[in-house]
């Protein structure tokens, strides 16, 4: 029998990542993985499978339709893959509110749902709304589901979730929802199978990315998290200013009379890092250059993360593990040993030469609480979920 396929859409701010699958006994398996980058002019579709890799330039450019870019992008991967065999699409969304507690089946309602809480993640809801509706332009044939960031943490206890804030407005939905769920479902299903008991404890998972936030997982299960309300909330990240008192908001918008659209691009592109180093965004950069700004960024955001961990590690009653996962978690040794420096006092102890490899295992063995740096696949997750609803039955 012919294997079917299964594609992914993981829509971010300013780039998608395209996954695909087959579709096996044991689960979904990646047999190549894209990358539309939005920052290049023209766009550029990159495309990876085993050792062979492409780029190409897209001619279609982007707007609110993007069935001309999804287009030629189905074209392009037709060249290599039989795109006859996809028997679903599956997409990430960031924003699932207290509508939607797990993956769903793409429909009108379903939609129009998720369009209704795009006030609830400007950034990054409409994109993959435009996602979902090209590929229902281009492929009609195919049925198409969501996973969500938020779902992974509706085990959160209503206390955690809650602000100090009147009660209508938390019934309002004013409340704490917690982001990036696909890559804590991962880690922690990798984290069972590394470290099965060390997974069925108390552990600190640090996504660390452009953007950027901690989980706190118990038995794989979710307690807290960092990001709140909307994705700006938390740790510092690349450009969004993690924490803020709000009275800095009142201050901005009534004191100096700021434009609301000035002040939201203030806090989600001009902040963080690069706010406070006034260089770059990116952690690379900032550890290679001798600046002093540059040094006081990558310090704030390691003391930044600490202090959330040990948070966490209060919501939790302890610490048994702390895991580092994205791009920055797997791959910054530096951002890794200033956040586990200042957790000596929990008991963690570094391996400086396992965490400058960027080993699996970076603490080392006599350390009470034990360091593990694992690569977060968001992709395989929208995949597992979406062939577990092709695989229930229809009404």
């Amino acid at each position: 029998m012919t294997e079917r396929t299964l594609l992914t859409f993981n829509a971010g701010s300013s780039t998608v990542k395209i996954g695909l699958f087959t579709l096996r006994a044991e689960g979904p398996v990646r047999i190549a993985r894209g990358v539309i980058d939005f920052r290049h002019d023209p766009l550029t579709l990159a495309v990876s499978a085993g050792d062979a890799r492409s780029e190409t330039a897209l001619e279609a450019r982007p707007g609110e339709d993007l069935s001309g870019i999804l287009s030629e992008v189905f074209a392009i991967l037709g060249r290599r893959f039989d795109l006859g065999r996809i028997a679903a699409v599956g997409h990430r969304v960031v924003h699932g509110g207290d509508r939607f507690a797990g993956p769903v089946r793409l429909d009108g309602e379903a939609i129009a749902a998720i369009e209704a809480l795009t006030v609830l993640a400007p950034l990054h809801q409409p994109q993959s709304l435009r996602l979902i509706r090209a590929v229902g332009g281009v492929r009609p044939d195919l049925p198409q589901a969501a996973s969500f960031d938020t779902a992974f943490h509706r085990t959160n206890e209503t206390l955690v979730r809650r602000f100090a804030i009147p009660r209508a407005l938390h019934d309002r939905g004013i409340k704490r929802y917690g982001f990036h769920g696909l890559s804590y479902k991962y880690i922690a299903g990798e984290l069972a199978r590394l470290a099965p008991e060390t997974a069925r404890g108390k552990v600190a998972v640090a996504h660390l990315g452009s953007g950027a936030s901690l989980c706190g997982l118990e038995a794989g299960i979710s307690r807290d998290t960092s990001m709140g309300f909307s994705t700006l909330d938390g740790i510092p990240m690349a450009t969004r200013c993690g924490a803020l008192d709000p009275g800095v908001l009142l201050h901005l918008l009534g004191q100096e009379e700021r434009p609301l659209r000035e002040v939201e691009d203030l806090l989600y592109n001009r902040s963080g890092l690069l706010g406070v180093s006034g260089i770059s965004a990116d952690s690379r950069d900032l550890i290679e250059s001798d600046a002093p700004e540059a040094k006081e960024a990558i310090d704030l955001f390691t003391f930044r993360i600490a202090g959330e961990i040990a948070r966490i590690a209060a919501t939790l009653g302890g610490l048994d593990a702390l895991v580092f996962t994205a791009g920055v978690g797997e791959n910054q040794p530096a951002v890794r040993a200033g956040v586990c420096d200042r957790l000596r006092w929990l008991g963690l102890d570094l391996d400086p030469a396992a965490n400058a490899a960027n080993a699996r295992l970076i603490g080392r063995s006599e350390s009470r609480i034990a360091a593990f740096v694992i690569p977060t696949d968001e992709e395989q997750v929208i995949a597992e979920e979406t062939a577990a609803l092709l695989a229930e039955p229809q009404d």
